[in-house]
């Protein structure tokens, strides 16, 4: 099984219930190729480095997913005609970090520290 971590970046004006919409189709997506969604995460509304079809911002969504490679392209391939989406990206990697939380708020990281 390999290792991978699949980010997908939607539009700003995607509401937060057609951000859950997207999470559970693409797993879904990902559990019919016999795949596994170890961990999902909602990293909120960030600003991009550049403008994407004149969007300023965009909402991430990253997976973290245990398969074969099929289920990347089958993914990507969803992720190509879906209008919602600005980018997607793919990593293979050789394992998963689990315990960092990367987006969180400052204030909840100084508290788990303490």
């Amino acid at each position: 099984m390999n290792l991978y971590e699949h980010t997908i970046i939607a539009r700003q004006d995607t509401s937060p219930s057609e951000i859950k919409q997207l999470t559970e189709k693409y797993s879904k997506i990902i559990e019919k190729n016999s795949g596994e969604v170890v961990k999902t995460e909602n990293w909120g509304l960030l600003n991009l480095s550049y403008l994407i079809k004149k969007n300023k911002k965009g909402s991430y969504i990253h997976f973290k997913i245990k398969g074969k490679g099929n289920i990347i392209s089958e993914l990507e391939k969803n992720e190509a005609i879906d209008k919602k989406l600005l980018r997607y990206l793919t990593v293979k990697v050789k394992n998963f970090d689990l315990e960092t939380n990367y987006f969180s708020k400052k204030e909840e990281s100084e508290k788990r520290e303490n």
